[in-house]
């Protein structure tokens, strides 16, 4: 399958550059799947799609200000570096630039010392694994040097980094925001559980793939970044219920959709307590086996994004769907604007 057929024109002016006034002061564009009608809506106006006995699911990973700027100690080279993933022993896995800078044994030093690093491996693409040295606890140094990652194409500064957060974001370990959930406040959830929906929390903490273009001509060529995803039993005892009772799997965003189909792959269409590492990827003919809904941003041209929506509605409906976006200025990506798919 071409890449090219997940290919479309999106005007610059549309890719938002700072988030709504309010979170739920987004537009929603509605994507009925099985007729490919669109209607356009206000984001609070989603309570009118939702019903008694739908299970709402959404992950509840915090976002790390996991960009540093650093010098690499021997030269004074300045160095950006984003942290991906923990991966033990006080070693990431991280993307550095320029990366002709730094190889194995290059220590780096960032906040006059506070924290240091040395290259351990090198990695393809850009990516290393550093080694980090410190005093207390790492977390807390990050807050105290790091940047939120935006994405590269936000080139305005964020006056307010929980922006950037979810309203239920709890457990750190992100290198980006699960877009999705942006839209929603504690009280619009409340609203949502009034109507009889079950609200359940997933964690995946988002990493390099989020940041790696496809750049293959072939989708099955594409080979998908692991992200760590945990699955607790009281969450996933709710989903199992609610599938069962014939309540309708509500994922907010692809990062629970991945989660979801994730384990559900594992383990025969069923949904238990797991955690782990997950590279799984969605195009179209996946034949999906727990969601049956998806609240999500609008994305990327050639993204793997839009190939998973393109799954679970089809190619035609979402190319309209995102040509009715274009057309009606719906506003793109992390900051911007929602889309139901149902």
């Amino acid at each position: 399958m071409e890449i090219e057929l997940f290919d479309f024109q999106l005007p610059e002016e549309l890719i938002a550059q700072h988030p709504a006034s309010e979170r739920t002061g987004s537009r929603l564009l509605t994507l009925d799947r099985k007729t490919g009608r669109l209607e356009h809506h206000r984001f609070p106006e989603l309570l009118q799609f939702l019903r008694s006995g739908d299970v709402m699911v959404l992950n509840n990973t915090r976002v790390i200000p996991a960009r540093l700027y650093g010098t690499k100690m021997e030269t004074g080279a300045h160095i950006e570096v984003l942290l991906l993933k923990d991966v033990g022993d006080e070693k990431w896995e991280v993307l550095v630039r320029p990366a002709k800078r730094v190889k194995v044994g290059t220590v780096l030093q960032f906040g006059n010392g506070i924290l240091t690093a040395q290259c351990v491996e090198e990695l393809p693409e850009g990516g290393r694994i550093l080694r980090f040295s410190y005093q207390g606890v790492f977390l807390e140094v990050l807050d105290q040097l790091g940047e939120m990652p935006l994405p590269p194409y936000i080139k305005e500064k964020l006056s307010d980094k929980e922006r950037y957060q979810t309203v239920y974001a709890r457990h750190p370990g992100s290198a980006a925001a699960p877009t999705a959930g942006l839209h929603f406040t504690a009280e619009l959830l409340e609203e949502i559980k009034k109507v009889g929906v079950q609200i359940v929390y997933i964690t995946l903490h988002v990493g390099l793939g989020t940041f790696r273009p496809v750049s293959v001509k072939k989708v099955e060529e594409h080979q998908m970044h692991a992200e760590y995803f945990e699955l607790e039993q009281e969450a996933s005892r709710i989903i199992q219920e609610g599938k069962k009772n014939g309540g309708r799997i509500i994922a907010v965003g692809t990062t629970t959709t991945r989660t979801l189909e994730s384990v559900a792959g594992l383990h025969n269409g069923t949904i238990v307590p797991c955690k782990g590492w997950t590279d799984i990827f969605i195009y179209p003919g996946y034949t999906f086996k727990i969601v049956d809904a998806i609240l999500t941003n609008f994305h990327l041209p050639k993204s793997t994004l839009v190939m998973l929506v393109s799954a679970f509605a089809g190619r035609e409906k979402i190319m309209a769907a995102y040509q009715e976006a274009v057309k009606e200025k719906y506003r793109f990506f992390s900051f911007g604007d929602a889309m139901f798919i149902y």
